[in-house]
């Protein structure tokens, strides 16, 4: 690999590591990035390495959070007679099998499953269609401007408000799935996945914490199968220097996505969104007036 396009590569990670989970758009940064300095690969290859990167993302995600995302913990608790409540039914499970899962985190998990559905319906379904027509610039600025605008006034409107709901845990299956609907959005580029999906679950009474939390959490399934999509669509043929772009990009977005949502879950604590709604504005004006200059 040319040592220039080595160095844009990590530049490539980099960013999307940041981004991925700062709700500022990974998607809408990394195609402003290629337009200023473009990899030298394929369009065929970009498009599909600008889905299959965040993967090295996503990897950080599981593991900052193994303890709280494995169901298949030891459980001490667990009595012959367990009884798991699934969609309001009751299903029993076996002894030796109750003393090697977590109720509490499979219960979470269907929630994440339930919020990924419409996403993932209309991922499959219109992917080629939304690559077409709005993997541009403008849309970008657009996007990174109006989110920017409503997280402002969200956190002025929740700013009295006191969360009803403080533990991913205790999300319904309806506001998992309302979360996924409004989660649809960020198949625009530009929107920020987490930032949409961290708005609308604080319109819905979810602390900061607890909404950043279930952004991370629904991001695994999606980046996963958006993920597969993309490489299935795209084949497993690479040369040798894609393969070497490809991993570099993971590794460097792994790396920086364990600080950055070391960083978040810290900031969070003590600040709101507010700052970041006017990072989005300033990004997008930028943005609108650098390509009406070029």
């Amino acid at each position: 690999m040319i040592f220039i396009e080595f160095l844009k590569v990590v530049l490539f990670g980099i960013v999307e590591g940041i981004t991925e989970w700062l709700p500022i758009s990974s998607t809408g940064h990394m195609i402003l990035l290629e337009e200023l300095i473009p990899l030298n690969v394929s369009k065929e290859f970009w498009e599909m390495f600008l889905v299959v990167i965040q993967l090295g993302a996503i990897l950080a995600v599981c593991v900052m959070f193994f303890k709280k995302l494995n169901p298949f913990a030891f459980n001490s608790k667990a009595k012959k007679d367990t009884v798991v409540n699934v969609f309001n039914k009751e299903v029993h499970v076996p002894y030796w099998i109750a003393s090697h899962t977590n109720k509490k985190t499979w219960m979470l998990w269907f929630r994440v499953l339930v919020g990924c559905i419409p996403a993932g319906i209309i991922g499959v379904l219109f992917n080629d269609w939304f690559d077409e027509h709005f993997y541009n610039s403008n849309v970008v600025a657009a996007t990174l401007i109006i989110y920017g605008v409503l997280f402002i006034l969200v956190e002025l409107w929740n700013k009295k408000r006191t969360p009803a709901i403080k533990d991913v845990s205790n999300i319904s299956y309806t506001g998992a799935f309302t979360i996924g609907m409004i989660q649809v959005l960020s198949l625009i580029p530009g929107t920020s996945r987490s930032g949409v999906t961290i708005i609308g679950s604080m319109l819905l009474g979810l602390s900061r914490t607890a909404a950043a939390e279930f952004s991370f959490f629904m991001s695994i399934p999606i980046m996963f199968g958006a993920s597969l999509l993309k490489l299935v669509k795209f084949g497993f043929n690479y040369t040798s220097t894609e393969l070497a772009i490809l991993i570099t990009g993971m590794v460097v977005a792994f790396v920086v996505s364990i600080i950055s949502i070391k960083f978040l879950m810290d900031y969070i604590k003590k600040h709101d969104f507010k700052v970041f709604g006017v990072y989005r504005i300033i990004l997008g004006v930028i943005v609108l007036i650098y390509f009406a200059l070029k």
